[in-house]
C-alpha cells in the first residue's frame, strides 16, 4: 500500500446528518451479510464503540499529536474493536515503546463501550 505523509484536511471530514444516517443504516443492514456464514450471529462487527472524552483528550494532548488514526483489531473471540492512536504532522503513528511503560509516552486507546452488547440510547444513527 502506498504511504502518505500528509494528514487529511480538516474541512474534508464533516458530513451531513442525512449522509451519516444513510451510511449507518446501510452498515447495519449489511454487517452480518458481509461475513462468512461461519461468523454470522457472533456480533463480530460492532455497531459502535463509545470512548470517554478524557481518554481522547489525553491522546490529543500528547506533544506533537496532530490527529487521530483509527485501527481495527480483533480479540480472541474474533470480535472487532477500534484502536485509537495519535499521529504527528507527518502522518506517523505516535506509539509507546513496546515493552516499557513510561509516564510520558503516547497512549493507544481501546476498550471502548462496544455495541452490542452495551448500546447507546436510540438516535437517528442507530435505529
Amino acid at each position: 500500500m502506498p504511504a502518505t505523509t500528509s494528514l487529511p484536511n480538516a474541512t474534508d471530514h464533516p458530513i451531513s446528518l442525512a449522509t451519516a444516517i444513510d451510511m449507518t443504516t446501510l452498515y447495519r443492514a449489511n454487517r452480518e451479510a458481509i461475513l462468512a456464514t461461519t461468523y454470522q450471529g457472533m456480533d463480530i462487527l460492532p455497531l459502535s464503540e463509545t470512548f470517554n472524552r478524557d481518554s481522547i483528550d489525553a491522546l490529543l494532548s500528547f506533544t506533537g499529536c496532530a490527529g487521530i488514526r483509527i485501527y481495527y483489531g480483533m480479540d480472541e473471540n474474533k470480535q472487532v474493536h477500534v484502536l485509537l492512536v495519535g499521529v504527528n504532522i507527518s502522518n506517523e503513528d505516535l506509539l509507546p515503546a513496546v515493552n516499557e511503560t513510561e509516564e510520558d509516552e503516547p497512549e493507544i486507546i481501546e476498550r471502548g463501550q462496544r455495541c452490542p452488547p452495551a448500546c447507546p440510547p436510540d438516535s437517528p444513527l442507530n435505529t
